[in-house]
């Protein structure tokens, strides 16, 4: 009897013992490569403890995770590594000692890693983020330079050689164009860096969403993430075959960019413009039409814009973003003159662009509305967000989908464009001498 009460006890004490002794699942494991940095999310039910150091000779960077079980979808994470990541080579996975499972990422080169937690947040669960960068951040005029070099190269081989040299980006202001020069002509060559730092007009194509957070969802299981990143890549095909004017895709796969991130990106491009394209969604299906929003200075043009810069404004909730790192960007208050001229610039840029979508979409308003969005934040750049369409409605869902339609949307912003700059002297922004 006394070791049948015993046994009881003890049973009972099993049902008693602390859930936190369990070994937490992972519930799942994704990879999200780019040339911008590489990010791999672990997500879970429970926090994760975690420890992080690195390994050289060679390149290593080494996770020790507590209390975490080793499941399938751990062990389906080494496969996930592709070999076209830039900057992790393999994975390995494994139990360290008791209670500590081990992660060892072999890489390809010298990286700056940032590892975080983050709280649940919408359909996620806890989430352990890292964030792998290159020690040197990738210079986005020089990439665009190196973009028309390598098209060059392809082209015409033998005359590519004497434009790659070019020691120094020289002071420019740009020109004003004329309505000639916006006019479509022949395709120019790619150019060169060089060609790049005298002036040719630059638009920053920010792709909205992307990565962890996929936007808003269509009835038919579209993400907004891949609309976006569609139509912003015909764009800049577009823009690239006008005379004068290049464009920057502020994200060019699936991955995510913080708001902030996305504003220094075209502002150390030194852009001209900045275009930020997005679907838009409601609760009820009916809503539908295109808009155009600009930043405010004074609260929200209407309780609806509100609404969407709230809703907007919580990609970095979704994406993950470290909050150890400071965003200077975010955090700026809208008091100074120069930003004051620069939604006013904004303001026509996005009157013009509406017209133009006016012409081959019904408009959700007839005019441009205002509101705190972070993604338009930028001092100098006038910066506009389009909402191509509404994907929560069917037909305008099937309408995002269908690639004649995000041509005719990314011509229609392009005619925009070419009519602010036609009526518009374009900012007189100075490059920065390489460097500097």
């Amino acid at each position: 009897m006394f070791k049948r009460a015993i046994r009881l006890i003890l049973i009972a004490l099993l049902f008693w013992l602390p859930s936190a002794m369990a070994e937490i699942a992972i519930s799942s494991a994704r990879i999200w490569p780019a040339q911008d940095y590489t990010r791999l999310t672990l997500e879970s039910k429970q926090p994760i403890h975690y420890n992080l150091f690195s390994i050289k000779n060679p390149e290593r960077l080494v996770i020790d995770l507590d209390d975490i079980e080793i499941n399938a979808a751990l062990n389906e994470l080494a496969g996930k590594i592709g070999n076209d990541d830039p900057y992790i080579k393999s994975l390995r996975i494994g139990r360290f000692k008791p209670g500590v499972v081990r992660l060892v990422l072999d890489l390809k080169a010298q990286v700056k890693p940032q590892l975080f937690s983050l709280k649940p947040v919408g359909e996620y669960g806890h989430r352990l983020v890292l964030d792998v960068y290159p020690m040197v951040a990738i210079d986005p005029l020089m990439a665009l330079a190196q973009q028309g070099e390598t098209k060059m190269a392809t082209s015409e081989p033998a005359a590519a050689s004497t434009l790659i040299e070019a020691p120094t980006i020289q002071l420019k202001s740009s020109a004003a164009l004329t309505p000639e020069a916006v006019t479509p002509a022949i395709k120019p060559a790619p150019l060169t860096r060089t060609e790049l730092s005298n002036r040719v007009l630059l638009i920053a194509v920010d792709a909205g969403h992307g990565g962890e957070d996929p936007g808003a969802h269509g009835r038919r299981g579209t993400l907004e993430k891949n609309v976006t990143l569609a139509i912003a890549r015909r764009l800049k095909e577009q823009i690239d075959d006008t005379p004068g004017m290049r464009a920057i895709l502020i994200r060019d796969g699936d991955y995510f960019i913080p708001l902030g991130g996305r504003v220094e990106k075209a502002r150390k491009a030194h852009a001209d413009l900045f275009v930020s394209i997005h679907a838009d969604a409601f609760v009820k299906a009916k809503a539908c039409g295109s808009s155009v929003f600009a930043l405010s200075e004074h609260g929200a043009s209407s309780a609806s814009a509100r609404w969407l810069a709230k809703k907007e404004n919580e990609a970095d909730l979704i994406g993950g973003v470290n909050l150890a790192v400071k965003d200077p960007y975010l955090a700026r208050t809208l008091l100074d003159l120069s930003q004051t001229a620069t939604i006013s610039d904004s303001m026509k840029l996005a009157k013009h662009v509406l017209k133009e979508l006016g012409g081959i979409n019904t408009l959700h308003r007839g005019h441009v509305e205002q509101a705190g969005f972070a993604v338009l934040k930028s001092p100098d750049t006038p910066s506009i967000l389009v909402e191509t369409a509404f994907i929560s409605n069917p037909n305008e869902e099937l309408r995002l989908k269908d690639e004649a339609y995000q041509e005719k949307v990314a011509h229609a912003i392009l005619g925009g464009l070419k009519r602010y700059f036609a009526q518009s002297p374009a900012l007189a922004k100075q490059q920065i001498v390489q460097g500097e």
